[in-house]
């Protein structure tokens, strides 16, 4: 097995450990060892298997890409990954889909700035982020290793809310009922407002945008984002 074939095994693997352990296999094991020991052996694996993928990624030899790639993609990809990094920021705080955001019994309040366009938006950023660099950087290896961080986010977030919807009912029925999983459809559906948006939201997503695309140039040898025209 050699390049993007090891590529896929490795993110096959990353992205099926995760699910079996955080789903079907997480109750029986905390029932034998305790959550604890569980919590131990979900991140020793979580750890060796992204190991891996790394390792089998930055080991792939070169690849051709499978299509060419224009100023007019890199715009597009520019402007997705702006948004993108508004989503994660804005997700920081305040998100119900985090551990313990404050009262468990408290239902969430109106969705406003990130969570008026999606529930997920951490989720909606890193699948954002994986189409982009599946767009502009389209060799195999790379949309192996890109498309399992899109399967994770957007497969997790929905099994994230069938979770929620058993741990907490009420609480996180109410807040499905303000938002939505696509992005924007609960705006289109008269279900949320958009605006709202916090000043860390904006800003935060501005500087992590221009930090992050311009880290290509030192770490990856190529310019990325607005830093391709500057």
């Amino acid at each position: 097995m050699h390049g993007t074939e090891m590529v896929l095994a490795a993110a096959v693997a990353f992205v099926g450990s995760h699910f079996l352990l955080s789903h079907p296999l997480r109750r029986p094991i905390v029932a034998r060892v305790g959550e604890g020991p569980f919590l131990g052996l979900y991140s020793l694996v979580a750890a060796i298997t992204l190991g891996w993928l790394v390792f089998a990624y930055r080991a792939a030899g070169p690849e051709a890409p499978l299509w060419q790639v224009s100023d007019v993609l890199w715009v597009v990809v520019t402007v997705v990954m702006l948004v993108a990094s508004v989503l994660l920021l804005g997700s920081l705080i305040g998100n119900p889909a985090l551990p313990n955001p404050g009262t468990p019994g408290d239902a969430p309040g109106e969705a406003r700035g990130v969570f008026s366009i999606t529930r997920h938006p951490m989720m909606w950023a890193f699948a954002l982020w994986g189409a982009c660099h599946i767009a502009v950087f389209p060799i195999p290896a790379n949309i192996a290793l890109s498309g399992a961080v899109i399967i994770l986010a957007l497969a997790g977030a929905a099994l994230q809310d069938k979770k929620k919807e058993a741990l907490q009912p009420e609480r996180w029925r109410a807040w499905e009922a303000k938002t939505s999983y696509w992005p924007f459809a609960a705006i289109v559906a008269g279900r949320a407002n958009f605006g709202g948006f916090r000043p860390h939201d904006i800003a935060g997503g501005v500087v992590l945008w221009l930090v992050a695309t311009w880290a290509h140039i030192p770490l990856a040898g190529w310019a990325a984002g607005i830093w391709r025209w500057i």
